[in-house]
This record gives C-alpha cells, sequence and structure tokens, in this order.
C-alpha cells in the first residue's frame, strides 16, 4: 500500500490511431476523468519515432518525445499505456515500466497471447495493476465482463465474431453477391484491410483474442500453437449462397467450449443458423456470444476496431487502475482475474481430430448418373450420415455442384473420408468443407 494520490500522471507510448484517438479522450474528458476518479488524470508524455507529423491534437510544450523509455522512466508517470503493438520492443518497454513501479495499460494482444504469463508475472512482482479491455473486442467491455461480471459462472462457451476485417469482407459477399478478391482489395483501399491482410484473414488475429479470452475464462493459458486456425481466403459465393438455401450464415468463429479438464480451442469459418443473433452482426462490428452455468446465454456486441472505440477502451482501464492509485493500492484483481492461476498453468486442449461437427461439403463431380451413392458410400463407410442434399439440375456443363449437410460427425473422420473422396475418378477438384454448429 502505497500513500494516496493527488494526481495520477499518464504516458502513452505510440502516436499512430489508437494513441491518437486515447490523447483525444484524456484531454477532452479531463474533467469527466477527474469526476469519475476523484483527482486529475494527466497525460505527461507520448512517445512516438515519428513525433513531426500532424494528428489533428494541440498538445502541450515538451509532451513529444521520440524515447519510450523517458516515458516508463519519468516519476511524475504512474500509468502507461502500450500502443506500440508487436511482441519486441512493446515487451521490454512494458516489463521496464513495471520494473519502475508503474502499472500497464495495453491494447496488445500478440503480446499477451504469446508472453502473458511473463508479462503477468512481471506485473504482480513489482505489485502494479495490469490493463487490456482494448486487447479483445475494441471498445465491446469483454474483459471486465469476464473478470467481474460473469466472474460468479463457470464459463461453458464461448462464440466470438472478433476480427472486424474478416466479418466486413465475408458480410459484403453475403450482401452483394461479391467473390472474396473484390471485397477485401475494395477492404484494402478504404483501409479496413492491411496491405498484407495475412494477419486477419488467415485466423491468426482471432486466435490471439482467443487464447485472451480463454485465460479471463478458466485461469489458464493456452499456447497459440494448441488453437486450430482456418482462414477465409477459401470461402466463395457459392458457399455463401447454398449457406442461405440450406438456412445458414457463413462468418469466422473463434469457439471456446469447456471439456472435462480441459478445453476446445478453434478458429475456423463456421455456418451458424440464419435466425441466431450472431448471424446479424455485420460490417466490421464484432460479437461475441458467452454461455455461463449460472447466468446463461449472453451477447457482447459492438465496434471491435477504430480510435475512438478502442480509445473508450484503454480509458476505462486508466480510470479503473487510477481509482486504485487514488487509495494508494493496486492488485485488487489479478490480471485474469484468478488469484491461483496466476504462474501460467496451461490448460488441457482436446485435440482437434476428435472434435465433433455437423458440416457442409460441396462437390465439384462429373455429371452422370451414380455420383453421388459413390460418395454416399465412402462417408458412410466413416460413419457420417447425411442430412440433406443438393444436387443441380443438369445444364451444358460436364461439371456441377452436389451439396450436402451431414450429420455430426468426428473431424478424423470426415478428414479421412475427404481424402478418399477427392481421389474419386468423378471428383474433379478439392473437396470445399466448412463447419456447422448449430446449438449455439
Amino acid at each position: 500500500m502505497t500513500a494516496p494520490r493527488k494526481e495520477i500522471g499518464v504516458g502513452i507510448i505510440g502516436f499512430g490511431t489508437v494513441g491518437t484517438g486515447t490523447a483525444k479522450l484524456l484531454l477532452s474528458n479531463a474533467e469527466l476523468l477527474r469526476r469519475r476518479v476523484g483527482v486529475p488524470v494527466r497525460l505527461r508524455r507520448i512517445a512516438d519515432l515519428d513525433i513531426k507529423r500532424d494528428r489533428g491534437i494541440s498538445l502541450p510544450e515538451g509532451v513529444l518525445t521520440a524515447d519510450g523509455f523517458q516515458v516508463v522512466r519519468d516519476p511524475e508517470i504512474q500509468i502507461v499505456i502500450e500502443l506500440v503493438g508487436g511482441t519486441g520492443a512493446a515487451k521490454e518497454l512494458i516489463l521496464e515500466a513495471m520494473r519502475q513501479g508503474k502499472s500497464v495499460v495495453t491494447a496488445n494482444k500478440a503480446l499477451l497471447a504469446e508472453h502473458g504469463p511473463e508479462i503477468t508475472r512481471a506485473a504482480l512482482s513489482a505489485g502494479v495493476d495490469l490493463g487490456f479491455e482494448a486487447s479483445v473486442g475494441g471498445g465491446i467491455p469483454i474483459i471486465r465482463a469476464l473478470r467481474e461480471g460473469l466472474a460468479g459462472n463457470r464459463i461453458q462457451e464461448i462464440y466470438g465474431i472478433i476480427n472486424g476485417t474478416c466479418n466486413y469482407i465475408l458480410s459484403r459477399m453475403t450482401n452483394e453477391g461479391k467473390e472474396y478478391g473484390e471485397v477485401l482489395a475494395e477492404a484494402q483501399r478504404i483501409g479496413l484491410a492491411e496491405a498484407d491482410p495475412s494477419f486477419d484473414v488467415d485466423g491468426i488475429d482471432s486466435a490471439h483474442k482467443l487464447a485472451i479470452l480463454v485465460w479471463l475464462a478458466t485461469g489458464g493459458t493456452v499456447p497459440l500453437k494448441s488453437i486450430y486456425v482456418e482462414g477465409i481466403r477459401d470461402i466463395s459465393v457459392l458457399d455463401i449462397a447454398f449457406a442461405r438455401e440450406f438456412g445458414y450464415r457463413i462468418k469466422l468463429l473463434a469457439i471456446a467450449k469447456e471439456k472435462g479438464d480441459g478445453v476446445e480451442v478453434r478458429v475456423h469459418p463456421t455456418m451458424i443458423p440464419a435466425e441466431h443473433l450472431l448471424a446479424d452482426v455485420g460490417g466490421a462490428n464484432n460479437a461475441i456470444y458467452v454461455k455461463g452455468d449460472f447466468v446463461g446465454s449472453s451477447l457482447f456486441y459492438g465496434q471491435g476496431a477504430g480510435m475512438m472505440p478502442t480509445a473508450s477502451a484503454v480509458a476505462s482501464d486508466v480510470i479503473e487502475i487510477a481509482r486504485n492509485l487514488r487509495r494508494g493500492g493496486t492488485g485488487r484483481m489479478p490480471p485474469s482475474g484468478f488469484f491461483t492461476h496466476e504462474a501460467g498453468e496451461k490448460l488441457t486442449v482436446s485435440p482437434f481430430a476428435g472434435v465433433r461437427s455437423e458440416y457442409y461439403l460441396r462437390f465439384q463431380v462429373i455429371d452422370k448418373p451414380g455420383v453421388l451413392s459413390k460418395i454416399a458410400g465412402v462417408l458412410g463407410a466413416h460413419s457420417i450420415s447425411i442430412s440433406s442434399v443438393i444436387q443441380k439440375g443438369r445444364k451444358e456443363e460436364s461439371a456441377v455442384p452436389i451439396f450436402i449437410v451431414t450429420h455430426h460427425a468426428k473431424e478424423s473422420d470426415m478428414r479421412a473420408a475427404l481424402e478418399e473422396t477427392d481421389r474419386l475418378p468423378v471428383v474433379l477438384d478439392r473437396t470445399r468443407m466448412i463447419r456447422i454448429e448449430n446449438n449455439l
């Protein structure tokens, strides 16, 4: 316990989009923050490699510096906000800030997903707080909900649309019938997708965020390599159209399910019932659907990225930590919300091969009699039964698609079956497979 403070000093490292939004909020809403915290919260320093570019914000003389370590070592700063991103310099700056006795707020999901236990141990050792509300879901308060609002529940399932770029692409494909490549190019032109979109469209960003959500839900950690990850590059307008015909929408879902003493974790395109709330989450919005053993189902929805929503999340952590500092204390709540699992205890992850799901399959086949029976025979030999089939009528083409929805089957059985069907002379291309979640 330290002496109560009459003023809280804040420093920002990283003056990009979110850093600019955070600085604007701290300055514009300074009186609101003073009333909520009880003492002034003052922006003392901002560090960035580029301190010449105009961000459209007026700062007092001497606030800007090109050296992040000036921020973390400034004795007038009690809270350091890290908005650099990545796992290199950001990690060193955060650890040094903690060694200097400063609490940290970060939006860095990659750093937390890959080095969370180390960062957590450093915070506990230094007796400082760590806030990361902005790391998942942008302006959606999902971190605080899991750590506090739902703390009395055993979290049984999480389904998250937690990458705005992917959701924007899939929404445009669904609503306008445009192919993936065309929508991606448009998203890049308006700045919603990076020049290299791999981190988003290949599901890596969602996997980082899922690892954090699982940590908060269980108190244990999941190594990133244990999360099955599949992106959206192979989704076609044809799949979206027939998903609609079967009564589904396609979303990139991050999924975690309680499985005995462990957890099932995966990120992949998923068909969900068109009437489910998640199916209506459009554009670049995010949503996290959580099932608890006592509360039942809850949906958290909102803007998952952007300057102002993310700055709002950062500010919520600053306010919480500043309230602690005003009273002269820290550590009211450990980073994960669990006092007994802060050493980075790893969870048992269920093998992905054992996951059971329903499946959508699209076969491109030669248009002749008996093809469906051959495919059905292979599926049946691998304990996979068919629920629905759509086979388009003959046209002039020699190749036609067959669309199948299966009953529940094991992932390993499905993969073995598709290896066999793809070798059939009547099957002309690699079969497209999308998993289905009906019981959200």
